[in-house]
C-alpha cells in the first residue's frame, strides 16, 4: 500500500474533496519521511514544520467547507531557495550573500500560497545556481536519494533530491541551462522547463525560467496551472493564456519526432544513456511516431560564448562583494568567474551574441519536427563532494550541451525517467518542443509515461 507521503499530488487533491484524505494526516506523513531522510540528504534550507503544519490544519479547515483556495491546496511543497519567499533569507546559495529576509513573495511563492498549498521549506543550490551539483558554500551538500555518494544534480539539487525522496508530492525549481532538467533526469524525476515567460519570475532574465520537479506528468501539469499564472512583475513573461493544463491525453501516431543524440559539442554520451534514448524513440516509433534523425547543431563558438558572457555576468556580481565575501564564495564558483574579470568588451558582447546564435540553430535544427527526443544529460550524475561532472572550473559547461539551447531558444522541454543503468541509476530524456507549445510536450510526455513499463520503487528509505 503506498504510503501518504509518496501519493501524487492528483491522488491527494481527490482524497481532499472525497474527504477520505486529510491534509493534516499528509502533511504528518510528509514531516516523518523529511525527519527520516534529511539527516543523509541535506536537501532542505529553512524547514518549517510548525508553519507547515498550521497551514495543513487550515487547509483542513477549508476543504470540510467546500472551500479549497487553489488547485493545489493541502499539498505539501518546496520551493528552490533563490525564489523568494517573505521572512526567509534568499542566500542564493552562497555564504557571501548577507542574510536579509525576503519582503514579499516571488510570483511562484505567490501562487502557490494563494493556491492554499502547504510550503514545507525551500531547497537548497550551489553558489549562484552555476553547477549541476549540490554542493555549495553555504548549504550542506545535497545528496542523490538514489546512491548517496552521488549527487543530485543542480542547481534545483535540494528539489530533485526532495522530490525522489517524498518530501510531498511538488516542487518548484529554476532553470537557465538545465538547472530543473538535469536533477530531474539524475533523480528519475518528471522536470519541465517551460517556455521561456510562460511562468512570471522576479527578477527576470534571458533564459531564466520557474518550474516543477514532480514524479509523474499528471503532478506536473497540475502545479504548472497554478504557476502559470500572470504577475506584473515579471515584464518578459508571456501574455497571458487559457491553457487547459489538466488535458493531458494525446496520441504519439503520426507525430514527427527528432532523434537527437549527438549535441555537437561537449562530453560524449554514455553509452547506457545512448542505449536508452534509442529504446525511448523506438517505442514512440511502435506507437506510429515518425521518428528521424537530427544532426548536431550546437557548436564550441556557442558554449564558449555563452560561458564567456556568464562569467562576466557572475563577475559583476562578485565584485560587488567585499574582499571578506569573495572569499567565502565557493572556490571553483569564484575561479571560474575570475575569468569574466579579463573579458573584454568586445568579448563579452560575442558572447552575448551567443545566446541569438544559439537560438537561431536550435530552432532552425528542430522546425520540421513536432517534438525532438535527446538524453537530458550525456553522462552519469558525479560524486556529491564534484562541483560538476568535469570538476574543472576551465570546462564548467560541458554537460549542457542538450539542455541549454532550449533555454536560449524559449522552446518547451521537460525531462521523463527512460531507464536505468546497471547500477540502478535513473536516465532522463529530454522531449523538446515547438516555442510556446508547453501542453503538447506534456501530453507526448504522458503518452511516452504510458508507453515506457512498469518504474522501480522509488528511494524512500
Amino acid at each position: 500500500m503506498t504510503e501518504l507521503a509518496d501519493l501524487t499530488a492528483n491522488e491527494l487533491v481527490a482524497g481532499y474533496r472525497a474527504q477520505t484524505l486529510s491534509p493534516v494526516e499528509v502533511t504528518e506523513a510528509v514531516l516523518a519521511r523529511i525527519d527520516a531522510r534529511e539527516p543523509e540528504l541535506r536537501a532542505l534550507y529553512a524547514y518549517d514544520a510548525a508553519s507547515a503544519r498550521e497551514a495543513a490544519k487550515a487547509s483542513e479547515a477549508r476543504w470540510h467547507a467546500g472551500e479549497p483556495s487553489g488547485p493545489i491546496d493541502g499539498v505539501p511543497l518546496t520551493l528552490k531557495e533563490n525564489i523568494a519567499s517573505v521572512g526567509v533569507p534568499t542566500p542564493l546559495g552562497t555564504a557571501a550573500t548577507a542574510l536579509k529576509p525576503a519582503t514579499a513573495d516571488a510570483p511562484a511563492a505567490a501562487r502557490v500560497r494563494e493556491s492554499g498549498a502547504v510550503l514545507l521549506a525551500k531547497t537548497t543550490m550551489p553558489d549562484y545556481g552555476m553547477l549541476t551539483s549540490g554542493l555549495s558554500s553555504f548549504h550542506p551538500a545535497s545528496r542523490n536519494p538514489w546512491d548517496v555518494t552521488r549527487t543530485p544534480g543542480g542547481s534545483s539539487a535540494g528539489a530533485a533530491s526532495a522530490a525522489a525522496a517524498g518530501y510531498g508530492p511538488l516542487h518548484v525549481g529554476t532553470d537557465i541551462g538545465g538547472s530543473i532538467r538535469l536533477p530531474a533526469g539524475w533523480c528519475g524525476l518528471v522536470g519541465l522547463k517551460p517556455s521561456f515567460g510562460r511562468v512570471p519570475v522576479d527578477p527576470p532574465f534571458l533564459g531564466r525560467v520557474a518550474g516543477p520537479l514532480t514524479r509523474t506528468v499528471a503532478d506536473t501539469a497540475l502545479l504548472m496551472s497554478v504557476l502559470a499564472q500572470p504577475d506584473s512583475r515579471d515584464h518578459l513573461s508571456l501574455p497571458p493564456a487559457s491553457i487547459d493544463w489538466l488535458s493531458l491525453t494525446g496520441s504519439l501516431s503520426g507525430l514527427r519526432v527528432g532523434l537527437h543524440l549527438d549535441p555537437g559539442v561537449g562530453l560524449p554520451v554514455t553509452p547506457a544513456v545512448a542505449d536508452a534514448v534509442t529504446a525511448a524513440a523506438d517505442l514512440f516509433a511502435s506507437a506510429g511516431a515518425i521518428v528521424e534523425p537530427v544532426a548536431p547543431f550546437l557548436t564550441r563558438e556557442h558554449l564558449n560564448g555563452l560561458d564567456t558572457f556568464w562569467r562576466v555576468r557572475a563577475w559583476s556580481d562578485m565584485a560587488a562583494l567585499t574582499e571578506g565575501q569573495r572569499a567565502q564564495v565557493l572556490p571553483y564558483i569564484a575561479e571560474w568567474a575570475a575569468g569574466g574579470a579579463e573579458a573584454t568588451g568586445v568579448d563579452t558582447y560575442r558572447g552575448f551574441a551567443a545566446i541569438d546564435a544559439i537560438s537561431v540553430a536550435a530552432l532552425r535544427a528542430t522546425e520540421p519536427y513536432d517534438v525532438v527526443l535527446s538524453p537530458t544529460c550525456p553522462v552519469l550524475p558525479p560524486p556529491a563532494d564534484w562541483p560538476s561532472p568535469t570538476n574543472d572550473p576551465t570546462r564548467p559547461f560541458e554537460h549542457i550541451a542538450f539542455t541549454v539551447p532550449y533555454n536560449m531558444s524559449g522552446q518547451p522541454a521537460v525531462s521523463v525517467n527512460c531507464g536505468y543503468t546497471p547500477e540502478g541509476l535513473p536516465i532522463g530524456l529530454q522531449i523538446a518542443g515547438r516555442r510556446f507549445a508547453d501542453l503538447e510536450v506534456l501530453r507526448v510526455a504522458a503518452a511516452y509515461e504510458e508507453l515506457r513499463g512498469e518504474q522501480r520503487p522509488w528511494p524512500v528509505s
